[in-house]
């Protein structure tokens, strides 16, 4: 799930496109066939090159191969790789999660300070926020470093599956208000709409139980939704009056969909 994580970061830039419509297509297309060429078809390289018990679990397949012809600096060449990897993920983590918080802070289902821009334009509240609680995973580090990397996967799993199991359901609200003529459905559209929707969510939920057999790592991942999914509850709770509140002086309306990304209020007078 990690390795295809980001992807619904063309998503989130829609808004600071100018023309979405003719964009996003192409984006999306492209990020598809990136993935289908670059990691799919990477994969699929190494199975054919070597057998499948040639690869053992902590050490990259890519570093097996390159042993296997000679190469033996592939070692060194891979942890280049890796680190190059991590830093472009967590600065698109920290480009996108900045960008959400300020977002969902202006329709008040977050702290304020999240929602403060700098002059131009960079959300530096949500981005300090998304900094701070990075560095838990150097305090993991310190205390569970044989432990750590899968931990992190894990939750980055768990993340992951709630991130697009959300967006599939807000898709599959848009079809259904599209339908019964409140919402229009843009031109670009998901194929076999709403029943690949429902396919993916059957999906998500299979890798759900996947991660729960992986003991114990997976495992105990997953019971840690027996606490989040409550205490997100609890949260919706004590801020939607606030989030009602909001709605009603931007647009006027509260009701299905209060949490609109629009301008700020002053920005409207």
């Amino acid at each position: 799930m990690f390795a295809y994580s980001a992807v619904e970061l063309v998503g989130t830039a829609a808004g600071e496109t100018a023309e979405p419509e003719k964009i996003m297509p192409r984006a999306i297309n492209s990020v598809v066939a990136r993935i289908a060429i670059f990691y799919v078809g990477s994969v699929a390289l190494l199975a054919l090159l070597l057998p499948y018990t040639a690869y053992k679990a902590g050490e990259s397949p890519f570093v097996t191969f390159f042993s296997k012809i000679g190469f033996h600096g592939a070692g060194d060449l891979m942890n280049i790789v890796v680190l190059t990897a991590a830093l472009s993920s967590l600065n698109a983590g920290l480009y996108s999660t900045g960008r959400v918080m300020h977002s969902i802070a202006m329709s008040g289902s977050a702290p304020r300070f999240t929602a403060r821009m700098s002059k131009s334009g960079v959300p530096y509240g949500g981005i300090v926020l998304t900094a701070v609680i990075t560095l838990f995973g150097v305090a993991l580090n310190a205390f569970k470093p044989g432990e750590a990397f899968e931990i992190v996967l894990n939750m980055s799993a768990l993340g992951i599956i709630a991130g697009w199991a959300t967006i599939v359901l807000c898709q599959l609200r848009l079809h259904k208000l599209a339908n019964a003529g409140i919402m229009q459905r843009p031109r670009f559209r998901m194929p076999f709409s709403p029943y690949s929707g429902y396919l993916t969510l059957l999906f998500l939920l299979v890798v759900l139980v996947t991660m729960a057999s992986d003991k114990p790592i997976g495992t105990w991942t997953v019971a840690t939704l027996i606490i989040v999914i409550p205490a997100l509850t609890a949260g919706w709770y004590l801020v939607r009056k606030r989030v009602m509140a909001v709605a009603r002086e931007r647009l006027g309306h509260t009701g299905p969909f209060p949490a609109v990304a629009n301008p700020p209020v002053r920005s409207r007078d």
